[in-house]
């Protein structure tokens, strides 16, 4: 694609680089920007750049978080011996916009993955295990809202094994979330009575 400019062609190349976007629409974005007021590109650049540099995530869940522990954590109205075990934030998103669940949360950061080199390791797992076995936090249950994909009952089986001698109930939520289907793109009824209708395992 021959660009007009330099300029345009390396806005293209960087919007390009966001995910779900291709260089067609990452030249629309650039000539929609060029189009606005500089105030408003101004604020939308430095909007992105204090997510990228003023973003934590929190102490205890490690969703993502303003403070260093979260809203949801620092609920008083959420039931704290029950926590949701979660692959992102965008999961926390998606069963908190259900209504039906009213517990804690622990955000892994992901799913374990050997082929794309994820481990154990490289999630929040030893966290949630010291929370877990932790007597002072009263856990009584612990759901698992994992993808239903191979890697996702993967983390589910190892989760599983790791908590196994905490004497807290283990459930997974039900299976109205399609075989190979992310939580983020699942339907709000559905997923709502995923986690009503959940499974000890």
């Amino acid at each position: 694609m021959e660009y007009p400019s330099k300029l345009i062609e390396n806005a293209v190349e960087e919007i390009a680089k966001l995910p779900g976007i291709g260089k067609k629409t990452a030249l629309r974005l650039a000539l929609h920007l060029l189009k606005q007021e500089k105030v408003e590109v101004h604020n939308l650049s430095e909007a992105l750049i204090r997510l990228r540099e003023n973003t934590r995530y929190c102490d205890q869940c490690f969703n993502i978080s303003d403070a260093p522990t979260c809203t949801i954590c620092n609920s008083t109205k959420r039931d704290r011996s029950v926590i949701c075990v979660v692959e992102d934030t965008r999961d926390v998103m998606a069963i908190e916009n259900t209504g039906q669940y009213f517990g804690l949360y622990h955000v892994l950061g992901g799913i374990i993955a050997p082929i794309e080199g994820i481990g154990p390791s490289d999630l929040t797992i030893e966290p949630l295990v010291e929370r877990i076995f932790d007597k002072e936090e009263k856990v009584s249950e612990v759901i698992l809202a994992l993808p239903a994909t191979m890697e996702g009952d993967t983390t589910a089986f190892y989760l599983s094994k790791k908590l196994k001698d905490s004497g807290v109930k283990i459930t997974s939520i039900a299976r109205g979330v399609p075989v190979g289907g992310e939580l983020e793109y699942t339907d709000e009824i559905t997923l709502g009575r995923s986690i009503m209708n959940r499974q000890q395992l």
